[in-house]
């Protein structure tokens, strides 16, 4: 599975809402500087390359899913960062995230209790 560019997530991230969607109710879901319909249209194309969008024709229209779920994408990219900034720890990240005041005593707590009941 390819990393994807900030722009390519931000277009994953809205599909994985709507489920379903032409380019233009992608369009109508960006909240930062729209890009050109054309620009929008080739990014979901090179998302379909890369393998994590299919469609659905309609004549001369496609409507857009998702084939890769979130939780897949999460799942590969967050084992990446964990490998490649915390040595495959996950001690370290939590860590990390307690240093910079990221995460909460609760939080920590929550997360222990998560852990206890999956036991």
């Amino acid at each position: 599975m390819e990393k994807l560019t900030n722009k390519e997530e931000e277009i994953m991230h809205i599909l994985w809402k709507l489920e379903k969607a032409f380019v233009k109710d992608v369009m109508a879901e960006i909240k930062s500087e729209k890009p050109h319909y054309n620009t929008l249209s080739t990014i979901i194309r090179k998302l379909e390359d890369k393998g994590f969008v299919a469609y659905n024709a309609y004549g001369k229209t496609h409507q857009y899913y998702p084939i890769v779920t979130k939780e897949a994408y999460r799942q590969k990219f967050m084992n990446t960062a964990i490998n490649n900034y915390f040595n495959n720890s996950y001690k370290n990240m939590v860590s990390f995230f307690a240093k910079e005041e990221k995460i909460s005593v609760d939080d920590l707590k929550e997360i222990i209790a998560l852990i206890e009941n999956e036991k």
